[in-house]
């Protein structure tokens, strides 16, 4: 349940709720946004050059503004007093079930190591699109599955909802793919994509009962797909001539539906260490 006797901002934010979650989300993507739009003013021709062309254009294109959204949210956890709690281990219980979702995101992320020509290009870029990848991971889930699911819980949220809301804003959080010139059709299949992932990252929290655990999974996740697809929060699903990179592009669809399913069976509340039910069942 939210912490009480606090006022102004951090007496807001610990009422929790979706509504403030939502608010909080769009003044960080307003600021996201804002230091993309410094990146490419100063920038140069890496604003405009393909993304793996080089490692200015990966850093200016992607790096920059993850650098900014994770001082800012590091900055905001600190000044909440937020740290040591998100980062700490999960007080809920797990079921054995869960470790579906990590094995199923799991799966792409082998096939694409082992399909991804890894000298393609250079060195130095392939190490700053991992490096990149790994921030996306922790600035994402510590602002969706770290700061959203506390606040959604401080609400009396259970955890059924806590999944499902959490994944909610952060697959509306991809819409501002629209503002990139992204086709709709592409922007919703993304959207669609991202609750169905958004669960799964909610639940290898929940069973590994660390916040890093689904951090370094969505870290690993963005990488391998841009190498693969050459872009971000590209749904590489079409036919290519790499058996592998086809095969992890295939798993989209059945990850997608494992999302939706799979949160049909959470249960439980924060605080519950044990469940009453063996591990192989719904918990």
């Amino acid at each position: 349940m939210a912490v009480s006797g606090r006022s102004g901002l951090r007496g807001f934010l610990d009422r929790g709720g979706f509504w403030r979650l939502l608010l909080t989300v769009v003044v960080y993507l307003a600021i996201y946004l804002g230091a993309g739009w410094t990146s490419g003013r100063i920038a140069g021709h890496y604003a405009d050059d393909d993304l793996l062309s080089s490692v200015g254009s990966v850093f200016f294109q992607l790096t920059f503004g993850l650098v900014v959204g994770a001082v800012v949210l590091l900055a905001l956890t600190a000044y909440l007093g937020w740290t040591r709690e998100l980062f700490a281990r999960q007080r809920i219980y797990r079921s054995g079930w869960m470790w579906i979702a990590p094995g199923i995101v799991l799966m792409p992320i082998v096939l694409r190591v082992l399909g991804i020509d890894w000298g393609r290009d250079g060195f130095d870029v392939v190490a700053m699109v991992l490096v990149t990848g790994l921030m996306v991971g922790f600035v994402e889930e510590l602002l969706y599955r770290g700061i959203g699911v506390k606040m959604l819980r401080n609400s009396g949220h259970a955890e059924r909802a806590v999944a499902a809301l959490a994944a909610l804003v952060f697959a509306l959080s991809h819409s501002i793919n629209l503002l990139t010139e992204q086709e709709v059709r592409t922007v919703v299949g993304t959207i669609v994509y991202t609750f169905a992932f958004g669960v799964l990252m909610y639940l290898t929290l929940r069973v590994t009962g660390f916040l890093a655990f689904a951090m370094v999974l969505h870290g690993l996740t963005d990488p391998t797909g841009i190498l693969a697809s050459g872009d971000l929060d590209k749904l590489a699903t079409g036919s290519t001539t790499n058996g592998l990179l086809d095969a992890a592009g295939l798993v989209t669809f059945p990850l997608i539906v494992v999302g939706f399913v799979l949160v049909l069976f959470i249960r439980g509340r924060v605080g519950e260490e044990e469940s009453p039910e063996t591990t192989v069942t719904p918990a």
